[in-house]
């Protein structure tokens, strides 16, 4: 795109997710992909808003898609999984349900704001897939992976119930990319089975449950590290594994990556740059694997 893509960063890749944002804008602009972000951007209307107040949830979201029809009508890239499901479901819901629509159109037009026709809500890893290709992002890798094995892991809500991102099930676009960069993945059949979300927040022992089993089985298919497209689920399988630790008695000090940051750093992107130092578990490995300097020819 000429004018390439605008840019959602929701709340998240502004907090905790912060080094999501960091590896995104690296890999991006190594790529020669042009991102702006979109002004005046508010919340999604994920998370708890969905269930306390779903009209709500469609106007808040329908805001930042019309915001983004006055600035050019480009694609909206939206990083998180939450916001960029929010924001699909936002237009599919507005297509067809008559009574949201008219809903929508209504505080849109108190705000002096447009109808939010014509953007499409796009993830990374879609554009990455389809905008750039993998044989533009072997090419263009100029680093040697001297780490580990990887487990990718999608999460739920960037693949269901909307394709665009990948396929519903055998999900492979992080895998073939990541593959394109010399960066080695190993299967991981629970790759879309939910990390606990916002359980860990609410009903917190089953929360850092459901993380332990994806920690387990990443460690048992003989992964060193997990890399991921969603900041909730890097959050939730980073920060927890100390705890996870204490209560079973294992050591699963495993990195928890961006599929931006391995992307910007095969790229040649500095590492400082791609947040890596921001990683709670795993910053041995992290360290270790993200300080080669030399850059060398990835693959023919």
């Amino acid at each position: 795109m000429s004018d390439g893509y605008l840019y959602f960063p929701g709340c998240s890749l502004k907090g905790t997710g912060i080094a999501y944002e960091e590896s995104l804008l690296a890999a991006f602009r190594l790529l020669d992909l042009k991102l702006e972000e979109l002004d005046d951007w508010n919340c999604c209307g994920a998370t708890s808003y969905m269930s306390m107040d779903e009209t709500q949830a469609f106007v808040l979201s329908a805001r930042n898609l019309s915001l983004a029809r006055q600035a050019g009508n480009r694609d909206l890239i939206a990083p998180c999984s939450a916001c960029y499901l929010v924001l699909r479901k936002t237009q599919d819901y507005v297509g067809k349900y008559p009574s949201i629509r008219d809903r929508v159109q209504a505080s849109l037009r108190d705000a002096d704001l447009p109808m939010m026709d014509g953007v499409r809500t796009r993830h990374p890893l879609e554009v990455l897939y389809n905008d750039v290709g993998v044989a533009r992002i072997r090419s263009m890798s100029v680093r040697e992976w001297r780490g580990g094995p990887l487990v990718c892991y999608y999460g739920c809500q960037a693949i269901r119930p909307y394709y665009e991102v990948d396929k519903p099930v055998q999900q492979t676009r992080m895998e073939e990319i990541l593959g394109a960069a010399g960066i080695p993945t190993v299967d991981f059949a629970l790759k879309t089975k939910c990390c606990g979300g916002s359980l860990t927040g609410t009903i917190h022992e089953v929360g850092v449950r459901l993380n332990y089993i994806l920690l387990k089985e990443a460690r048992r298919k003989g992964a060193q590290a997990m890399v991921t497209l969603c900041p909730l689920c890097q959050f939730n399988l980073d920060a927890y594994q100390a705890e996870i630790r204490k209560q079973n008695r294992e050591s699963l000090d495993m990195p928890i990556f961006y599929f931006t940051q391995l992307l910007g750093w095969a790229l040649g992107a500095d590492p400082r740059s791609l947040g890596v130092q921001r990683s709670i578990s795993g910053r041995r490995l992290a360290r270790e694997w993200f300080s080669v300097e030399q850059e060398v020819p990835a693959h023919v």
